[in-house]
């Protein structure tokens, strides 16, 4: 039987953007990470309980109405705002988001204009604290915003033909500008530059719809960036068995309307690839009958998830619908024919599910509905550019909570673990699509960061971000959780003590949404997950400790210890590096050890220099061999590299002189080599 609205049965931009994220990679879209200016670190300050929240440092659940009021006094001090934080006359700020604390601190996201232009690139984070003084900011891009003239010297139709080259490059299908260049001011990579967006629209190679985003400069012509904004990814269900569903009725006719959730429709696309389709209605309350051959039972999965996704950010996180504002989203299933693949896109607002090799294995999993609102979600916090090492993070937060809304459903049918897709079948062979403990037993993904993860697909950049994710909440090593074995490594062959899932969600939502911004590497997402745990649970507790340790096992930072383990050789004298000058090197000669260097050697590098931009560092085998550690033009405007990279050395002999080799490419800025190390686990 089918129930009425008011009864329950038993049983994956930026802001900017219009974004839409599809769950299976196609294929990298640019070679370089676009970084992040560094995240406020939290204060230093102890739980009152081991293992507890700090009282009040979580963000409230705050109503539609409450959130809307304090978006609008925000509004109303913008312009003060700006002034505080010393933004130039022709800035302006546009508030875009608020969180608030239980001890009254707010969390306020901007977007920025100058000359009444957006500036791609320019969102910050502003915190404040309950007596209104600004605690910190943090910014997409540190760099000054201006530029000589808001006056462009390139012909919106030559944008046009270089966005429409661009989308021919990547085997678009009947590729047309579905939005006119606009003007805007590009400050993502640190260097502001009157410049041109142009939208693509069309399909992609595999049939998922196109939204083209290209970056033109409007002096030169030159493409400065581009990215893909479609963002891939009872009822008698085809994976959850018999479960509940919230449902409308009208007259005699029963629809998929969820009343309790904002109202969100599921549609059926009937094999369609555009518009919205029709409702699902019918003369019961019975959707469904458990086969993918029912078009019901898949609407009946997307439904299900949706109304999951939907509870598990309003009761864990205290989000009320995906912008936080109380309304709701929309389904679309069986779009096209044996499409593989799901997605959320921003311009409708709404999720979209195809059925998989054969239309028999639809893409309506829990996980995967969970992983797609979550692009949604993302969209509207920190707007992670989908590109690069922020692309990876923006993957990686979708397959984090659409785990965690798997694990939140306790559905018997599909019980929570971390693997992702592992109902849809979609490699053929009952394989998971990924998986959190091993990232790199999918054939592609990576289990540890490296210098050049940012020119590799987002769905396999994340790996490292999803390992995080896995050794924060479980610890490394093997177990066995519901039923599915794990053995997750680490790359410097330490072990992790979790701290429970519970908590890591915690953590990373809270980064999510007051510390990312749409630059965020994952260098600043050590540093905001890190501040985030702090001011949790303070920055002498376990969890903060634990946070330190996840990132250094994916090869992002230090240990809580302060080292990686291991034998270590380090030098630790300063070395002047020349204003766009020749190479300097620093030596360290390594003794006493046997055969060749390990697979995971650990190259720890501080180098305080402003605008690392315009370095260029290499690692120097005794032999000569070089290893880019971090290529010219990655970085932005950020200032000091403070990490540790790690490098497949197996083929070099351990002994010998190791130089670090450090070039600035460009004028005006200046610093130093402060320390480095080399350690052999």
């Amino acid at each position: 039987m089918r129930e009425s609205s008011s009864h329950r049965r038993t049983s994956h931009t930026m802001h900017r953007r219009a974004a839409a994220v599809a769950l299976v990679g196609v294929s990298a879209l640019i070679a370089a990470a676009v970084q992040s200016g560094a995240a406020t670190a939290a204060p230093v300050k102890a739980p009152s309980a081991a293992g507890k929240v700090i009282p009040g440092a979580e963000s409230v659940k705050l109503t539609p109405a409450q959130r809307a009021e304090l978006l609008r006094t925000a509004n109303a001090g913008k312009a003060d705002t700006a002034k505080e934080l010393g933004l130039g006359a022709k800035e302006k700020l546009v508030v875009r988001d608020v969180v608030k604390d239980g001890n009254g601190t707010l969390h306020t996201r901007y977007e920025r204009t100058y000359d009444g232009l957006p500036v791609l690139g320019g969102d910050l984070v502003v915190t404040s604290t309950k007596a209104d003084a600004t605690a910190a900011v943090t910014k997409a891009t540190r760099a000054t915003i201006k530029v000589a003239s808001v006056k462009p010297q390139l012909s919106t139709a030559k944008a046009e033909k270089q966005a429409l080259s661009a989308a021919k490059a990547e085997k678009a299908k009947s590729p047309a500008v579905s939005h006119a260049p606009r003007k805007v001011i590009w400050a993502a990579d640190g260097r502001p530059t009157l410049a041109y967006e142009t939208v693509v629209g069309g399909f992609q190679h595999d049939g998922t719809p196109q939204e083209l985003h290209v970056i033109t400069d409007a002096a030169t012509g030159a493409k400065l960036y581009e990215w893909e904004a479609i963002e891939t990814g009872t009822g008698n269900t085809v994976y959850s068995g018999t479960v509940n569903l919230t449902t409308t009725q009208s007259g005699s006719t029963y629809n998929l309307t969820d009343g309790a959730r904002g109202g969100h429709k599921t549609y059926n696309l009937n094999r369609g690839t555009s518009g919205t389709g029709t409702l699902f209605s019918g003369p019961d309350d019975v959707w469904g009958n458990g086969s993918a051959s029912n078009a019901e039972s898949a609407a009946a999965d997307a439904h299900y998830g949706a109304a999951l996704t939907w509870d598990y950010y309003k009761n864990i996180h205290g989000r009320s619908g995906i912008r936080g504002d109380g309304a709701a989203a929309y389904s679309r299933v069986h779009y096209g024919n044996a499409y593989v693949n799901a997605f959320w896109d921003d311009s409708c607002f709404c999720m979209t599910y195809g059925d998989g090799s054969g239309n028999t294995n639809p893409l309506v999993s829990i996980d995967v509905a969970g992983h797609e609102m979550t692009h949604g979600v993302t969209s509207n916090t920190a707007g992670l550019n989908y590109s690069g090492e922020s692309g990876g993070l923006n993957e990686a937060t979708s397959d984090i909570f659409g785990t965690a809304v798997e694990f939140y459903a306790a559905n018997s049918n599909d019980v929570g673990d971390y693997l992702i897709g592992e109902e849809i079948n979609i490699n053929g062979d009952g394989t998971p699509l990924r998986y959190m403990d091993k990232p790199s037993k999918d054939g592609a993904s990576k289990d540890s960061w490296y210098s050049g993860i940012g020119s590799v697909d987002v769905h396999y950049s994340s790996g490292p971000a999803n390992h995080f994710f896995y050794l924060l909440s479980e610890g490394s090593g093997a177990k066995v959780i519901n039923g599915v074995s794990y053995n997750s490594p680490t790359s410097d062959g330490l072990p992790v003590t979790g701290i429970g899932r519970d908590k890591a969600e915690k953590i990373w939502f809270r980064a999510l949404t007051t510390k990312f911004t749409s630059t965020t590497n994952y260098a600043a997402a050590r540093t905001g997950s890190l501040a985030a745990a702090g001011e949790l649970y303070g920055t002498t507790s376990a969890e903060y400790k634990a946070v330190q340790d996840a990132w250094a096992a994916v090869a992002v930072g230090s240990r809580s210890g302060g080292g990686g383990g291991g034998t270590s050789f380090e030098n630790t004298a300063d070395v002047s590096i020349p204003d766009n000058g020749a190479a300097v090197t620093s030596s360290i000669t390594v003794s006493g050890r046997t055969g060749n260097a390990p697979s995971n050697l650990q190259v720890g590098v501080d180098i305080v220099h402003t605008y690392i931009g315009d370095l260029k560092v290499d690692l120097v085998a005794p032999d000569g061999s070089v290893y880019t550690l971090k290529a010219y033009g990655t970085g932005g405007s950020s200032d000091n590299i403070n990490t540790t990279y790690t490098v497949n050395a197996s083929s070099e002999v351990a002994n010998g002189t190791w130089k670090l080799r450090v070039q600035d490419n460009a004028a005006i800025d200046t610093g130093y080599i402060n320390s480095w190390k080399l350690t052999f686990p």
